[in-house]
């Protein structure tokens, strides 16, 4: 998938559902061994597996490379959270 908002690419390449790199990442909202939620120009990505790891992160240039197996990859509208002013990280811990 690749499609540009906001002036920045947002790419997506995986190979063999084990590694893969993604641009256009605002920031990294969670990540765990089994579940990576990133906050990106599309919306909120969740990606779910085992054995996740963010092995490169560059926030200044939006891009994250990620590796373990994934099992699946699902995006979810983050304009609530944009508009509200408030951060996901104050709104989890409340």
């Amino acid at each position: 998938m690749e499609e540009k908002l906001n002036g920045r690419l947002h790419k997506l390449v995986f190979q063999n559902r084990s590694a893969g790199s993604i641009t256009g990442i605002a920031d990294v909202v969670s990540f765990d061994e089994n579940t990576i939620v990133l906050d990106t120009d599309m919306g909120l990505l969740t990606i779910k597996g085992k054995e996740l790891h963010v092995s490169r992160l560059t926030l200044e240039k939006g891009e994250v490379d990620v590796d373990g197996t994934i099992d699946s990859m699902t995006y979810s509208s983050n304009e609530a959270l944009r508009k509200s002013g408030e951060s996901l990280f104050s709104r989890l811990f409340k």
